[in-house]
């Protein structure tokens, strides 16, 4: 795999137009174990709660730890946001729920 392929570009839904490229393993492995702790429906979980649910599924090869997963958690969250496949609750603390299909 070349170094181009072992990228990905995220969005930023804070940031509209601003991008970065990132790890493809870490940002899929994030993504996928996010998605799978998020229920379909509001309140949904807050972050802390998301984090929480998620670590125990992460690759350790990837997160040894659970290091770094804070920033790929919010990384890949602002990302979802932007894409339209995750959405916020109202209200504070932030509470995320996948957003249902279109």
């Amino acid at each position: 795999m070349s170094e181009r392929d072992d990228r990905i570009e995220i969005e930023n839904a804070v940031s509209p137009g601003h991008r970065q490229r990132v790890d493809r393993a870490k940002y899929t492995a994030m993504r996928d174990a996010l998605l799978a702790v998020l229920p379909a429906a509001p309140p949904g979980l807050s972050v802390a709660e998301a984090k929480d649910a998620l670590l125990p599924g992460l690759p350790e090869a990837l997160f040894p730890g659970g290091a770094k997963a804070g920033w790929w958690l919010k990384a890949v969250q602002l990302d979802l946001e932007a894409k339209g496949t995750i959405e916020r609750a109202p209200g504070k603390p932030v509470r995320l729920f996948k957003r249902p299909p279109r």
